[in-house]
């Protein structure tokens, strides 16, 4: 046939559009053409298909082929459409299964020997073809483990071109090729940091019990070497494993990233980026394909800012509207792409003094405006930035935390005196313990956090709700406010 037609995807974000690839012959000086807005890595494929041909022993027509990716108004990125636009183009003159082509989507980079090499985002792609109703696929054989993740897909990890060539029906000799790239064996899932191993800090582990219940952000402050770090790391431990369609979506932004994906992983996603962090490094972006940033990555889970007080003002200012909205949407000249940013920020500085001019409206003297590293780092974590001005969504458990006392942490036999109760499915909930509380036994479905607007227009903005923790009490004045706010001074 002189028309051949076979699928592809082409992936914004985390978002999938099927292409359609088609391969014309033509009786005019042989050429190859690609149309439909390619980038520069994908105008270059001709040359790959020619040579990946050539070196596994297929020719190509001698005859001017022409490769439309559709819908033309699409931008297209990427090395990852070699593999359909060489099955497409050898189609036109090979005796290859039509309705086979027609029922797959390819996915790959070729290689100049006919080998195929791994691509980023085939999970995605895969799971996007699932959806509009494909259900055979062809990727590399290092991402093989990748799409298998996608229930009721038929997946072929090639090796070669000749093997894709084979599945379709044509009758050509394999060849003994060593894989690229091939994924080994996957090590054991990282341990999950166990929040009970912390031994002290009791009024510290409260706070963050209570944090994980309600879905709170947490600002922890306190001298170097008292366990900041150590109590943020241990936050996703006690956080519910994620269901299927969260761990496809952190797989999903995973594989987007590059990274390697051989599983679904159950544990919340933790990420820590240095304080050098870009506000493209957290937020994700690109100048032609857009990549996913920190907040992306950390959807789900937890983001985890060490020395606050180091980022860089623009830094933290891009936060603002992940918290609000819980996705983060990247506008670029020919796309835009839209990401989740559901997460749990943790926020630590050093400076004890800083928290107590954030909580308290009565603290004694803080110079906010001060050219002094404890005036920069103040400025950066008080209500001179936009994170703690958007207090109708921001909700921090102010700590301080203090060095150790003798006596161990146990959580979960202590989560009933601090009025948790655990939920089996889900995240564990905070009791009531006024009208005015955080949430309502009518708002058992989402977080105390994402209660807060609608409890905020019912109850008015000055509602609080006593909340006793630990053996002292987190203090005796210590109340959740509308605002989220866990405030207090901590006992050494």
């Amino acid at each position: 046939m002189t028309v051949a037609r076979t699928w592809s995807v082409a992936l914004t974000g985390l978002d999938g559009a099927l292409v359609e690839v088609e391969a014309d012959l033509s009786r005019q000086t042989p050429d190859f053409k690609i149309i439909g807005l390619p980038d520069k890595a994908l105008g270059e494929a001709h040359q790959r298909v020619h040579n990946a041909c050539e070196n596994s022993g297929v020719q190509l027509p001698r005859r001017r082929i022409t490769v439309n990716l559709s819908p033309a108004s699409l931008p297209k990125q990427g090395a990852g459409f070699d593999l359909a636009i060489a099955v497409a183009a050898l189609a036109t003159e090979q005796s290859l299964d039509p309705r086979s082509l027609r029922a797959t989507v390819h996915l790959g980079e070729l290689g100049l020997d006919g080998r195929l090499r791994p691509v980023p985002g085939v999970l995605p792609a895969v799971l996007a073809a699932a959806r509009a109703g494909i259900t055979r696929v062809a990727v590399p054989h290092a991402n093989r483990a990748e799409a298998e993740l996608v229930e009721g897909m038929e997946v072929l990890g090639a090796v070669s071109l000749l093997q894709v060539l084979r599945w379709h029906g044509l009758d050509v000799e394999d060849r003994d090729l060593v894989p690229v790239g091939a994924a080994e064996p996957a090590d054991a899932p990282a341990p999950v940091l166990e929040l009970a191993e912390v031994i002290g800090q009791r009024d510290a582990v409260d706070a963050i019990v209570l944090a994980a219940a309600g879905g709170h952000h947490v600002l922890m402050s306190g001298p170097p070497g008292a366990g900041k770090t150590m109590l943020a790391r241990r936050l996703p431990g006690i956080l519910p494993d994620l269901d299927d369609a969260a761990a496809l979506q952190a797989a999903s932004v995973r594989s987007l990233s590059g990274a390697g994906v051989v599983r679904l992983e159950r544990t919340p996603p933790f990420e820590a980026p240095h304080h050098t962090a870009s506000v493209a490094a957290l937020v994700g972006g690109g100048s032609r394909v857009i990549r996913p940033g920190a907040i992306a990555r950390a959807s789900g889970g937890v983001l985890f800012l060490d020395e606050a007080g180091e980022f860089a003002g623009g830094a933290l200012d891009a936060l603002r509207e992940p918290l609000e909205n819980g996705v983060i949407q990247i506008q670029r000249a020919g796309a835009s792409a839209v990401f989740p940013a559901r997460f749990q920020l943790v926020v630590l500085c050093v400076r004890l003094d800083s928290v107590w001019c954030v909580a308290e409206e009565t603290a004694p003297t803080c110079n906010r405006r001060t050219g002094s590293a404890t005036g920069r780092r103040l400025a950066v974590v008080s209500g001179d930035q936009p994170l703690l001005d958007r207090s109708n969504t921001l909700r921090y458990a102010v700590v301080a935390v203090a060095f150790l006392d003798e006596e161990p942490t146990v959580t979960r036999r202590r989560l009933t005196r601090l009025g948790v109760v655990l939920q089996a499915g889900g995240r564990s909930i905070i009791e009531p313990s006024s009208p005015a509380h955080v949430r309502t036994h009518a708002m058992l479905g989402a977080l105390n956090e994402q209660q807060y607007a609608k409890q905020r227009a019912r109850w008015g903005p000055d509602m609080t709700a006593p909340i006793r923790v630990g053996r002292s009490g987190f203090h005796d004045r210590a109340d959740v406010h509308t605002n989220g706010l866990i405030s207090g001074q901590v006992e050494s």
